[in-house]
């Protein structure tokens, strides 16, 4: 059954009022912490974590926005945010010159697919990235006539390509749900992938923070320890066990599945970025976000959660997909 409604002027589930409700209510207490942190400590520079939590504030008003607004508004978002985060790829990567054909290729992937999500075609776009992209990048490449570094540089296509488009894209079509297929609509469903994959990176860093002895991956990430990543993953996946039958129609056995993989899905795509950007010999992607560097490096957990939450809710629950 639906959950119950509150009127905003839209149709909003009490969950998702209340979800909303308690991350703005976070950042508030953020907001106080970063105006008041250097009256307790004078001599030290908080300008960057003011930078990042006014970055959140924008962040998580477009979001809501989004999701109050409905799938079109998210399809538009995260198709924005797709270009940003293939662009930033695309910028740092080592691409041939003479592949410019096959960039602007990758680029009308972002339209192909989201047009896609907004077609509600779910069938074609299961395979219009991992299937048509990935054998027609490679030929487009061999026109070009220029072998060297061939095969190289056709995984840095197709590896961008799924990791900023199609990973991210499962987002917006999660949103083409039908509302009645889950407690708190389709909205609250993509609500609590956002909030459980942002909750589990904030919780992995104070976990590591407050208790990191051991590094877990020292040549990848020097800054995670076991102790971070064992925390964060059991808190998080806690609060998806507490959460997730306000959200999601999964039962007991799924939700649990949910629990114990999205923290662990959401560390490999921090580790994998992380990995990639030492190979590029980068600390960001990007300055586009004051305070957090570039969309990629927001999104590099999501790109790894986003399908793994998508496809379980798909299999055990959702008879759309």
């Amino acid at each position: 059954m639906p959950a119950p409604s509150v009127e905003i002027g839209l149709h909003l589930p009490s969950a998702l009022a209340w979800g909303l409700g308690g991350v703005v209510g976070a950042l508030v207490l953020g907001t106080l912490a970063a105006l008041l942190a250097p009256r307790f400590k004078p001599g030290k520079d908080f300008s960057e974590l003011r930078l990042r939590v006014w970055s959140w504030w924008v962040m998580v008003a477009l979001v809501a926005a989004a999701l109050v607004a409905g799938w079109p508004a998210l399809t538009l978002l995260f198709a924005f945010v797709s270009f940003v985060a293939l662009r930033e790829f695309l910028s740092l990567a080592p691409i041939r010159s003479e592949d410019r054909l096959v960039v602007l290729f990758a680029y009308l992937s972002v339209p192909v697919a989201y047009g896609l999500v907004a077609a509600d075609l779910y069938g074609i776009y299961l395979v219009a990235i991992p299937v048509w992209f990935f054998l027609i990048t490679p030929f487009l490449m061999a026109l070009a006539g220029q072998t060297r570094g061939y095969l190289p540089t056709v995984s840095v296509f197709n590896w961008g390509v799924v990791t900023c488009v199609y990973n991210l894209g499962v987002i917006p079509m999660l949103m083409r749900t039908p509302d009645a297929e889950a407690p708190a609509g389709a909205a609250g469903m993509v609500f609590l992938l956002l909030f459980a994959t942002e909750a589990n990176d904030v919780l992995q860093y104070v976990c590591g923070k407050l208790f990191g002895r051991h590094k877990i991956l020292p040549k990848v990430s020097p800054n995670k320890t076991w102790e971070g990543f064992l925390g964060g993953w059991a808190l998080t996946a806690l609060l998806i066990a507490f959460l997730a039958p306000l959200f999601t129609p999964l039962a007991l056995g799924p939700s649990v599945l949910l629990a114990v993989l999205l923290p662990l899905a959401g560390f490999a795509g921090d580790v994998t970025m992380s990995a990639v950007k030492r190979d590029l010999g980068v600390k960001d992607t990007s300055h586009f976000i004051p305070g957090h560097g570039g969309v990629l490096d927001r999104v590099d957990s999501l790109t790894f959660t986003a399908p793994l939450y998508f496809h379980v809710l798909a299999y055990y629950a959702l008879a759309k997909y």
